[in-house]
């Protein structure tokens, strides 16, 4: 079985079920709290890809597993994250707000970046990022499922409530259909390489929650806001990255979709496990 026939409809399935969540006064949160939305979007958009630069680096990461790395980075934030902010008590209009905005941002600086770490490293594996094909499955894929459901969330909220009620349901169980296929079809990989990609995903996601409390700090932010700004930068878009990696139009690597199926499996255990930390204190 082919991978990129369940990811691809997956990651639609994802992007409109966001745009059914968001309402108008989502987009107002970057006037009424620009501070606590800068401090999101800058380290998605900024400090995410210089960590996850540094974390390959350090690490020693080959040069394939090193782009499955930088994808994630480049990836939006993902739609569990939602779900996390409001068990973590956080800030859910806020998280809702983060990630759209993301989701639009990353459309054009994923391509940017993953064009210019493809021509660093690209070329010892013979890997090359055809930008505009890129961009316009981001176009498809995401921007067009999305502004659907934005118009629907729009002209007929009551009907995308009941909608977003039945999608946000299958949202995680579709990831785990999609991990356990990917799993299956590259477990001689996966396995061999979790020990160093674990170790290397890991920290990755620890760094990335650390910036959220930064950003959080240097913006004076509140606690709900700070909680869901870690779950912000800590959980990404992994069904995207996937994608990007495995798409015929794109990379056409599974083994470059590695990394963010590890990831995929690490950032649940580590953000449930600041969840109950939260929930204990």
């Amino acid at each position: 079985m082919n991978t990129i026939f369940i990811v691809l409809p997956i990651l639609t399935l994802l992007m409109f079920d966001l745009g059914l969540a968001l309402r108008p006064k989502d987009f107002r949160l970057i006037a009424e709290r620009p501070l606590a939305v800068v401090a999101g979007l800058t380290g998605q958009i900024v400090l995410l890809p210089i960590i996850a630069w540094l974390v390959g680096t350090l690490f020693g990461v080959e040069p394939l597993f090193f782009l499955g790395i930088m994808l994630i980075a480049c990836s939006p934030g993902g739609s569990s994250s939602n779900v996390f902010s409001m068990l973590a008590g956080g800030d859910v209009a806020l998280s809702v707000s983060l990630t759209a905005f993301s989701s639009v941002i990353t459309l054009f600086t994923g391509p940017m970046i993953m064009d210019f770490m493809t021509a660093q490293v690209g070329s010892e594996v013979s890997v090359h990022l055809p930008v505009v094909n890129l961009l316009m499955q981001n176009i498809v894929l995401m921007a067009v499922p999305f502004a659907i459901g934005l118009a629907i969330a729009v002209w007929r909220e009551p009907l995308a409530e009941r909608m977003h009620n039945v999608l946000k349901r299958l949202a995680f169980p579709c990831l785990i259909l999609l991990a356990t296929v990917f799993f299956i079809q590259n477990r001689e990989v996966i396995i061999a390489e979790f020990p160093s990609l674990g170790a290397a995903v890991t920290v990755l996601i620890l760094l990335s929650m650390s910036a959220g409390v930064l950003m959080s700090w240097l913006m004076r932010l509140t606690g709900r806001e700070q909680r869901t700004i870690v779950i912000e930068i800590g959980m990404q878009n992994a069904a995207q990255a996937i994608t990007v990696a495995c798409s015929p139009f794109v990379f056409n690597s599974e083994v470059m979709a590695v990394p963010a199926i590890i990831y995929a499996l690490m950032m649940n255990v580590i953000l449930l496990t600041y969840v109950g930390v939260l929930k204990k204190k």
